[in-house]
């Protein structure tokens, strides 16, 4: 099971560009399921229902396994493929895509529709912004109230945040932790409380942490 994924940083938005006075307009929004996506690209193909074209694909689960996509009219190989590569290459999942393209007399040829459909959706995702969504376990923390200033101390040394806080005949302390750190974490607490901290798992949640990397516009297709 992978742990983390990158999605667009926000659930949605619009960016638009003229390439040889063709207007090329680029929609993504986060999606969890096909009948979401689906939906998405029923309502742009409504607004835009003059385009020239609406050229869509998403891209969903947790390892990319469902990809689905649609030149719409434009020549086989120029709009939707360059568009998903440019997902793939930057790992994005979750997420649909419709590029409207409203023709403005110029032909682009192959080689300028790929360049076209591709450039626009990578600069769309470059100006939207990425995060990474890291898979944690929330760990519940129950401790005597002489032991809350030490344990809050210790979790802000190691950037581990608190979600909640409860005062009660205990104090109950909630604190998403990485899978993969959940074990050391769990270990070193009971170390530094001499095993009277009683921990328990509680729900598995997705954290959002900005992910910064040059965005691959690159394509491998041959024209």
């Amino acid at each position: 099971m992978d742990t983390t994924y990158i999605t667009i940083e926000k659930s949605s938005f619009v960016y638009e560009q003229i390439i040889k006075k063709s207007r090329f307009i680029v929609q993504m929004q986060r999606v969890q399921n096909e009948t979401e996506a689906q939906d998405f690209i029923k309502q742009i193909q409504k607004n835009h229902n003059k385009a020239n074209h609406n050229v869509w694909t998403y891209v969903l689960g947790p390892h990319s396994e469902i990809q689905r996509a649609s030149d719409d009219g434009e020549p086989s190989g120029t709009a939707v493929t360059p568009m998903l590569e440019v997902l793939n290459n930057n790992q994005l999942r979750d997420v649909v895509v419709v590029q409207t393209r409203y023709f403005g007399g110029i032909k682009l040829g192959a080689g300028g529709l790929i360049r076209a459909y591709a450039g626009t959706l990578a600069d769309a995702i470059m100006a939207g912004g990425l995060v990474q969504k890291i898979l944690q376990q929330e760990l519940v923390i129950q401790i005597d109230y002489p032991q809350f200033e030490i344990i809050k101390y210790w979790l802000a040394e190691h950037a581990l945040d608190l979600s909640e806080t409860v005062f009660t005949e205990k104090v109950t302390m909630v604190v998403p932790v990485n899978l993969d750190a959940l074990d050391s974490v769990m270990e070193q607490l009971r170390d530094l409380t001499k095993g009277q901290a009683e921990l328990f798992k509680r729900d598995q949640i997705w954290h959002e942490v900005p992910f910064q990397r040059g965005i691959s516009g690159q394509t491998q297709t041959r024209y």
